[in-house]
Order: C-alpha cells, then sequence, then structure tokens
C-alpha cells in the first residue's frame, strides 16, 4: 500500500497531509473507508482545537455538545469495530461502563472529561477501528459476517457496518457543522488537510 495512491483511504492527489476521500475510480472497499475516512476527517476539522468551554458550549434547544459528539462516535467506532465485528471485550474507558443500564453515558459523561482526553478517547478508536476492520478484510473481505449481537444469516457483514457508521458520521457532522459555526464562526464544507484529532492514516 502506497501512501496518497488511493488504497489507503486518501485520494492521491495532494500527497500525504491532504485531506483523505474515496478515489475517484477505486474498488468498493477503496470506495467505502475512503468515504469513511473522509467523514472522520472532516468531523475532526470541525470538533478540533477547542477548550472545554467551546466543547461544552449548546446552541438553541438541544443538550447535544461538540465533546459529547466526539465521545459518542469514539464509542461507536469501538462497539461496530472492536466488539460487534470481532465479538471482542470493549477496551477501556468502555470496559467498565454498564452502557445497558446507562446507554447515554457517552454523551453526558463527556461534560466531565479534559479536551485532551476526549480527543485522545476518539483518536484511539478510530486507530483501533482501522486495524480491526483491515483484519476482518483478510478474513472474508466485505461479506465477512459480524461476531456478536445476531446470529446465522441475520448477522450484518462488514459492508453494511460500513455502511452504517458512514451514516452515523454523516448525520453527526451536520450537527457538529452547526455547533462549531456557533462557538466560533468556523464554517465550511470539506477540512483543509488533515487537522487534528484526526490520526493519518
Amino acid at each position: 500500500m502506497t501512501e496518497g495512491d488511493g488504497t489507503d483511504g486518501t485520494e492521491g492527489t495532494d500527497g500525504p497531509h491532504a485531506a483523505p476521500g474515496p478515489p475517484a475510480a477505486g474498488s468498493e472497499v477503496e470506495t467505502l473507508l475512503g468515504a469513511l475516512e473522509r467523514q472522520r476527517a472532516t468531523f475532526a476539522w470541525k470538533v478540533g482545537g477547542l477548550d472545554a468551554t467551546a466543547l461544552g458550549a449548546r446552541t438553541a434547544a438541544s443538550t447535544v455538545t461538540l465533546g459529547a459528539l466526539v465521545k459518542h462516535l469514539a464509542w461507536v467506532e469501538e462497539l461496530k469495530f472492536t466488539t460487534m465485528l470481532h465479538g471482542r471485550a470493549p477496551t477501556p474507558p468502555w470496559d467498565t461502563v454498564d452502557c445497558e443500564g446507562d446507554p447515554d453515558w457517552p454523551w453526558h459523561s463527556a461534560a466531565h472529561d479534559a479536551p485532551d482526553e476526549l480527543y485522545a478517547t476518539w483518536r484511539g478508536s478510530v486507530v483501533r477501528a482501522r486495524a480491526a476492520v483491515a483484519e476482518a478484510l483478510a478474513d472474508g473481505g466485505l461479506d465477512r459476517r459480524v461476531r456478536w449481537g445476531y446470529e446465522g444469516d441475520e448477522a450484518p457483514t462488514l459492508r453494511r457496518l460500513l455502511v452504517d457508521v458512514l451514516e452515523e458520521y454523516a448525520r453527526h457532522v451536520g450537527h457538529a457543522d452547526l455547533l462549531r459555526e456557533a462557538v466560533d464562526g468556523a464554517v465550511g464544507e470539506d477540512p483543509p488537510g488533515v487537522v487534528d484529532p484526526y490520526p493519518p492514516a
């Protein structure tokens, strides 16, 4: 795999520091992974570089904050690609959380986390998710079934899991866009490049 050639989820047009995205005419795997990386990078751009006050700011009648979105999507990455895809126990901090008893824990607990902690949690989840997806691709490709939460033919494939996570990011990037504009007026559709806390592939 060559960085920037489209096979690592980057567009391959402006070198390793360009914003990632799907190739113009890639394979199904390249397109799905590239699209997910673009959503991750856009999300990182919308939530990055903020202090605790900004991450905890609300707008209108919503209780959603940028910090809560960071922690929620970190949990989505962990749940989908570590636990569901491979049937493995969640890693810290999720291993001690009663998500059935308190399903909103990622949303409300984010208010107690420092910005660096929130960013590190999301970044770590993304890095583990990439490795988990690569492992599954080598063990059945996009047709590989999840190992937890379903049985037999009801178990979704990795293909479906990737689409689900893409939809989750797309929804919340929209939320983050509105919240970030309310915080400091920052607007825009595509990140200018790789922006912290996005972990380059």
